[in-house]
Parts: structure tokens; sequence; C-alpha cells
């Protein structure tokens, strides 16, 4: 890969021995041997995925000094990423960086303002009318599907917090690229891992 630095953010460097660091802090981790070896696709890939973690977190840092954030009331990260949907849906890297409460107290101020309307609500109980459908007793004690829904006042808070929650992480996962593309400079071999541009980003059947 290319020589030091790797990339920059808000033309500060990041240079390369930040990335071994951190790959050698996994490797020598609990989960090393679920890693790819190292100099094969996979493990360029893998430096790849640590230098946009790096330069996110430096973004972040950035950004939580300027608002002058502490983490004294941040939510937990549960209650941002209560499951593997949500992680997939703000993606691997800003739910890596959300394990930070500095990082979920800039994400609080950077939602505060989102809402969702009452016929955003309305809209999606008429789409999915069993979504929050609690089940209903079955023999033996089990607990079975429901077959109708419930009317729209019973789950409208349960809908209105699925979807706050949805909305906001897409809303911090803009306004995060954004703030990366204007700040971050990666160098060659540093790429995004889903660059098309750069070779180990390959389709495969």
């Amino acid at each position: 890969m290319s020589a030091d630095p790797v990339a920059t953010v808000a033309g500060v460097p990041v240079h390369v021995g930040e990335v071994d660091a951190r790959e050698a802090w996994l490797r020598n981790g609990p989960r090393a041997a679920a890693l790819p070896p190292s100099d094969t696709s996979e493990g360029r890939q893998l430096r790849r995925w640590l230098t946009q973690l790096i330069v996110t977190e430096r973004v972040i840092a950035a950004e939580v000094a300027a608002c002058d954030l502490t983490a004294a009331a941040a939510p937990t990260e549960v209650e941002l990423l209560p499951d593997v949907a949500a992680r997939l849906e703000i993606g691997s890297v800003a739910a890596a960086v959300l394990a930070d409460p500095y990082a979920r107290a800039l994400f609080a101020d950077v939602t505060a303002a989102v809402v969702v309307t009452d016929d955003q609500v309305a809209d999606y109980h008429r789409r999915n009318p069993l979504r929050f459908a609690p089940p209903r007793p079955g023999g033996h004690g089990w607990r079975i599907p429901a077959v109708a829904g419930p009317p729209l006042e019973q789950v409208r808070p349960a809908i209105t917090g699925h979807l706050l929650a949805a909305a906001r992480r897409r809303a911090f996962r803009i306004w995060l690229d954004a703030r990366r593309a204007a700040s971050v400079r990666l160098a060659p071999g540093y790429e995004h891992p889903a660059d098309p541009r750069q070779p180990d980003n390959t389709h495969r059947h």
C-alpha cells in the first residue's frame, strides 16, 4: 500500500503507524481468528476499513470539540443501535464509533431536530398492520402471531419510536458522510473499501 501518510483529516495527516497499531491490536485480541490473513485482498480491505474508522474518529472528535459537547447526557449504545439491523442500516464504521459516548452525544446533537409526522406514522401502520401486534395466546402456553392488526392509537407510540430512531440514524449517516467528504483525503491504497476504483473491491459469484 501507499507510503505514509495514509490520509489527512482537515489537512492533518494520519500516519500508517496508526493503522498498523490498530490492526495489531485486533490481531492480538479475542477475535483474531476471524480476521483475514495479512497480505491478501481481504487483509487489505481490513486495513482500508480501519483507516475509515480512524479518520471518522478524528472527524467526530473535531465536531465534539467544536460543539463543546460532553458525554454526561449521551444516550446509550443500545438506545441508538438496538439490534443488528440498526447497525447494518447506519453502516459498520458509524456503528463502531458510536461505542464512544462522545460520539453518541454528537449523534443526539446532530439529530435533535429530526421528527416524524402523524401522516408518516399512519402510513406505516397501513402498510405494516401486524408489525407491532402482540402475539395471541396459543395452546399449551405457546404464543402465536396475531391475525388482525391493532388500532393505530394502540401502537402509535411504538411506531413513532421505530420511525424516529430510523430517521435519526439516517440523518446522522448522511451528516457524517458529508463531513468526511469535506475534510478527509485518502492516499492511494487506502481508499474506501467500497470504492469501485480500488482493485480489492471485486464482486464475485
